[in-house]
This record gives structure tokens, C-alpha cells and sequence, in this order.
């Protein structure tokens, strides 16, 4: 199935560049391009893309207004697309704002030409993403404004299986499914069945939340690697 995607950024060279290289791929087809935030709610409403690559910082309406406008659409729509904030700035605020318009991932500008293909490809197919060092802003930022862990959390992982367990874990790290998968050497369909249940299990919607629960759990720490 192709991918289709539309380029919202003010800066026209960056949007050459994206189209060009996304372009290149035989399952992404990008159908559309804007300069602002107003324009690419009007694209997208016209060309209903999958997925909308939208920086943060524009004129008329920035990135994350425009988000909302896109997800949050007249009643009886039932087409809406994944939205892959881009930025040049890992600022939490950023972070959260665009977690809160619901945004399906978050990925900085200067990231490898592979990493943004592949972050297309998984927002599309329904995976959250965040940048790993994003991921860790976050982190980091949750551990120094927050109260200390309290005990509720870390009893509510008694629910999860050994493996549900340490798939949070993993979440918690930053790992993508796909990387998830070959740490545990499973089948990627095998990890997101594990996801679903441990988010259905702890009551949590997302992924970001996956991330905050396994820290109040006190099951990872700021600086653990996988």
C-alpha cells in the first residue's frame, strides 16, 4: 500500500528536499505541500493524505494549531492522518503541546534521511514515535518536576506478565518495535500484542504514557540504557 503524504514547512528548500527524498521510495507518494499551518489544513482536508509531516515553527498558523485543526475535524469525517511533527528544537515544551494535539510522533530536522523515512513508515502504520533523544528530554525533565515515585504504580506491574514486563521496560528505554523485536528475538506482530495488553492492562493511552508510568514504577531510571 503507498504511503501518502503530505509537507507542511515554510521554508520551500526543506520541502524540495523531503518531498525528493521521500519521493524516491516506492511505497511513499507525497501528494501535497504547504507553506504554513492554515494552507496545510486546507491540503489535507482536500487530498486526505496518511500522513502529514509538519514542522513546529510557521507563519499565519504554526505546526502544533495546525495539528489540532487536522485531528480535530467536523463530525462525519473519518479519514484522519497520522501527524510526524519536525523540528530543529528538542524543546519539551514542543514535546508535550504536540503529544497533546495529538501528534503521532515527534522527530527532529537534522535527523539521518533513513531515520525520517522510516519514521513515516511507522507513524503510518499506526506506531507512535519519539526521538530517542526526545524520549530522553522527556524522561529527564519528568524526573526533576515530579514527586518522588509513589507506591501505587509499582504495584500495578504485579498485573503484567514477566514478558509484558519487560517489553514496558523496553518502551521505556526508547526502543521501537522493530528494534523490541530483535532485542527479544520475536516477531514484530508478537511485540505489539504485548503493547496493546500492557497499555490495556496499566489503563494507559499511549506510548508517552507507557514511558511515564515505567519511571514512576521506578522499573527504569534516568541513564539506563537497553
Amino acid at each position: 500500500m503507498t504511503i501518502r503524504v503530505i509537507i507542511v514547512d515554510d521554508q520551500a528548500m526543506v520541502r524540495a528536499g523531503f518531498a525528493a527524498l521521500l519521493s524516491a521510495q516506492a511505497d511513499i507518494d507525497v501528494v501535497g505541500e504547504a507553506p504554513d499551518g492554515r494552507e496545510g489544513v486546507r491540503v489535507a482536508r482536500t487530498v486526505h493524505p496518511d500522513v502529514v509531516l509538519m514542522d513546529v515553527r510557521m507563519p499565519e498558523m504554526d505546526g502544533l494549531a495546525a495539528a489540532r485543526e487536522i485531528l480535530g475535524p467536523p463530525p462525519g469525517v473519518t479519514h484522519l492522518p497520522k501527524v510526524l511533527m519536525l523540528t530543529t528544537f528538542d524543546i519539551d515544551d514542543y514535546v508535550y503541546e504536540a503529544l497533546r494535539a495529538g501528534a503521532s510522533g515527534f522527530l527532529l530536522k537534522d535527523a539521518p534521511p533513513a531515520d525520517l523515512i522510516a519514521a513515516v513508515r511507522v507513524v503510518a502504520s499506526g506506531e507512535a514515535l519519539l526521538a530517542p533523544s526526545v524520549t530522553r528530554r522527556l524522561i529527564a525533565d519528568f524526573v526533576q518536576q515530579r514527586p518522588a515515585p509513589r507506591k501505587d504504580p509499582a504495584l500495578r506491574l504485579k498485573g503484567l506478565t514477566p514478558r509484558e514486563t519487560e517489553v514496558l521496560e523496553l518502551i521505556a528505554r526508547g526502543l521501537s518495535n522493530q528494534e523490541i523485536a530483535a532485542f527479544l528475538v520475536v516477531a514484530e506482530q508478537t511485540v505489539k500484542t504485548h503493547i496493546g495488553r500492557v497499555l490495556a492492562k496499566l489503563g494507559l493511552r499511549d506510548r508517552a504514557q507507557a514511558v511515564i508510568f515505567a519511571y514512576e514504577a521506578g522499573l527504569v531510571r534516568p541513564g539506563d540504557s537497553a
